[in-house]
């Protein structure tokens, strides 16, 4: 009878596991529309425009009035959406009353459960064009634009509306230069920490209410978006180096690593079905039927960690396109290194694309109902205003299509399929810890992190037995079969980073967990003994250096990263066993390179090599390093010989050994003042943005560095602002023509 019953068991466990297969067949591709008309479209009628592959469908979520000029969206436990707006963004070409504190963030709530906003309200008003959002349990944080501050909002009297404001990071430089090269982010990644794009440093938030700050040496520096996958590894992207894709080799805390071969063969090239006049890039980024033909606007990347389309849309990347109205889907696939590889799930064509001029997807997100949302800021003009001033390329392309008149709307819309019903909205706030335990397993990527910080935000220590029982074993014979709904193993992934969270993780556990059968697992236990490392504890070594001859090379490559942080000898031996067994491993041997320098960064080498500098230009040449890494690197790279771009090209002039940089410093003040544009020595880089809005110190910070790099002294602020007074009301762009006639004059 037992034996009956156990065969039953297992039939009906298959019969559980079997799961539906979907077609995922790309449309049959629309003729291109070479030249489109910019008029402006109902949501309905933009909708028609888009092409989706077979089974996919578009829901509209919400639009104007409800929402306008909307750029990011998150949730809170209870599924409210908030909505930042940037109501001043690019008005007129001429960007005109930009910077007046009028955006707002919206909460936008679903009442009948139809997917479908049905409440808007302004939750905070007066902003200054707010670029980045995180929910917390019952507390709202936001940054705006040309500040590095975040802000605490909360409604404490249950009207929809923030009463009570309170700054809960404070630094007192102003984030200067162009808006679209400023941070963003503002993500809770798996580790606890929240991250964001350029800034060099991350926070904690705690149960308390305090902020904890950490420093951070060297990470990826994205631009406007970042997402995590399952096990908190971050993707980057740069509009303005043109890089849909980079920063995911490795977590962000170890450096930004990008390999050759990150990017499968062709991935640059984006298959828009409408013409791309208003391209910054000009006609070289254009095909012969006006389509582009390299990635330029990517924005708002989303790994899709949801449950409510096909199994094998799960952790792919999505990034939008606003230049070219489109959505890359790409596969994340691991070769047999363990390098990252993105591909583009489609031959020639793109997840979605349309023919509406004014569709610019601005982000991507999964929701916690597990569709891709998908943030329309829908409008004319796509780039800032730096980009369209007199004598560029884009602003007589911008008037000749009207597209400067088209403003002051925006939609949301959710990607589902039409053979799988998305969830109804969550409740997760009021719930107990001990409930939020269930939610780490959640197939869906959005409801284990949410859990996961709710619970770390609650700090309620009856919860901590139940963590540790899941972390070291949830994997009964029932579970396995009967709970196929859940991942057991992204389950205990999460109990050790939430018992990290909880400031609770012992020793004993992690020993346990370097040899759990799931790879995912064992690497969080290595990234969590590094705690030990710092602690002293010499012991843990011997434990872990049995994973040197682990079978997941993902894991060996992880055992790589964390030993930096080991100061002991064994350390640097298991180290340099790793480079002789893995020396035909260019992921592991990029690691145990970066790790046997443990005692040598960058930043380390600068200061011996300034030792003979004074006092106050080594603390300018340090200043203008770290203002380099949050803004220039992007262009100029980090060794200052300009980011590569196609075969042959460069994004930006190098810097080393460049004749303007060990020059005329008055020359140099000016072009960072007020941006280059045209040839340099007979070649086209494209236009340097004007950096007038920072202070003369910071200017003068930046060169500083760049010709101390160059063997060259410093540039104190007075040549930065007898150059900016010079220029009086000066609006354009230099050439070099210019700059070097008023050298010879002596101007």
């Amino acid at each position: 009878m037992k034996k009956i019953t156990v065969l039953l068991l297992v039939g009906l466990a298959m019969l559980n596991c079997k799961e539906k297969e979907y077609s995922d067949i790309i449309y049959e591709k629309p003729e291109i529309v070479p030249e489109a008309p910019s008029t402006f479209m109902s949501p309905e009628e933009s909708m028609e425009t888009f092409h989706l592959p077979k089974g996919f469908k578009v829901e509209l979520v919400a639009s104007e009035p409800m929402i306008n000029e909307p750029v990011t969206i998150a949730w809170d436990g209870d599924g409210r959406m908030y909505v930042a707006e940037m109501n001043t963004y690019m008005q007129d070409v001429d960007a005109t009353a930009e910077n007046i504190p009028v955006s707002k963030i919206k909460m936008l709530e679903d009442l009948d459960g139809d997917g479908k906003m049905d409440k808007s309200t302004v939750f905070i008003d007066s902003l200054l064009l707010p670029r980045m959002i995180l929910p917390l349990k019952d507390e709202l944080i936001v940054n705006e634009t040309y500040t590095y501050d975040l802000w605490s909002y909360k409604d404490t009297d249950g009207d929809g509306v923030a009463d009570k404001k309170q700054r809960v990071y404070f630094n007192d430089n102003r984030r200067g230069g162009n808006l679209e090269h400023q941070q963003s982010g503002l993500i809770w990644n798996l580790d606890n920490w929240v991250y964001t794009t350029y800034n060099p440093i991350r926070f904690k938030f705690k149960s308390d209410g305090k902020v904890v700050v950490d420093s951070v040496e060297v990470m990826p520096r994205g631009q406007w978006g970042l997402t995590q996958d399952d096990l908190g590894i971050m993707y980057y992207a740069s509009a303005g180096s043109e890089n849909p894709g980079y920063g995911f080799q490795q977590p962000a805390i170890y450096g930004d690593y990008n390999p050759k071969g990150r990017l499968a063969e062709g991935f640059m090239e984006p298959w828009p079905i409408v013409g791309t006049p208003d391209v910054q890039g000009g006609k070289k980024r254009l095909r012969p039927d006006n389509t582009l033909n390299h990635f330029t606007g990517v924005a708002g990347q989303e790994i899709y960690r949801g449950h409510k389309l096909p199994p094998s849309v799960y952790g792919d990347l999505f990034i939008p396109e606003p230049v070219g109205r489109l959505i890359r889907r790409a596969k994340v696939k691991t070769d047999r290194f363990g390098k990252r590889v993105l591909h583009n799930a489609y031959d020639e064509a793109e997840f979605m694309a349309s023919t509406d001029l004014n569709f610019r997807p601005v982000q991507a997100k999964t929701g916690p109902d597990g569709a891709l949302y998908i943030v329309d800021m829908y409008r004319g003009i796509i780039q800032e205003g730096n980009w369209t001033r007199e004598g560029s390329f884009l602003r007589p392309v911008i008037l000749r299509k009207g597209l400067d008149k088209n403003i002051g709307k925006g939609r949301i819309y959710r990607i589902v399929h039409e053979d799988i019903e998305p969830d109804k909205k969550p409740s997760l706030t009021n719930k107990s810890a001990s409930e939020l335990v269930e939610y780490l397993a959640h197939k869906n990527g959005w409801y284990r992190n949410t859990a996961q910080k709710l619970i770390i935000l609650e700090d309620d220590k009856s919860v901590i037995p139940l963590l540790k029982e899941i972390a070291l074993d949830n994997t009964s014979f029932l579970d396995k079969w009967f709970n196929s709904d859940k991942d057991l193993g992204i389950q205990r992934v999460h109990a050790l980073w939430t018992l990290e969270g909880m400031d609770v993780i012992d020793k004993s556990l992690l020993q346990a967990k370097l040899k759990d059968e799931d790879k995912r697992v064992r690497i969080t236990a290595i990234r969590l003994c590094e705690n030990l490392f710092k602690e002293g504890d010499i012991e843990i070594l011997d434990d872990l250096e049995e994973l040197i001859y682990d079978p997941s090379v993902e894991v060996v490559n992880q055992l790589a990263l964390s030993l930096r942080y080991s100061k002991f000898k064994k350390s640097t031996e298991i180290l340099s066993v790793l480079k002789d067994r893995f020396a035909a491993n260019e992921i592991i041997t990029h690691s145990v390179t970066e790790s046997l320098k443990k005692d040598d960064s960058k930043l380390e080498k600068l200061k011996e090599q300034i030792k003979g500098y004074s006092t106050g230009t080594k603390n300018s040449i340090l200043a203008g390093y770290d203002a380099y890494n949050q803004l220039c690197i992007t262009c100029h790279g980090p060794d200052l010989m300009g980011v590569p771009i196609g075969n042959d090209g460069l994004i930006a002039p190098p810097l080393i050994g460049s004749a303007r940089v060990k020059g005329d410093k008055t020359t140099l003040s000016r072009i960072l003042l007020h941006g280059l544009i045209g040839p340099i020595e007979g070649k086209e880089y494209g236009i340097m943005m004007p950096l007038k809005d920072n202070s003369d110190q910071w200017i003068a910070d930046v060169l500083t560095y760049v010709r101390a790099m160059n063997g060259e002294g410093g540039v104190h602020r007075k040549f930065v602002s007898n150059a900016r007074k010079k220029a009086g009301d000066r609006e354009d762009y230099w050439t070099m023509d210019e700059l070097m006639t008023l050298e010879k004059q002596g101007k």
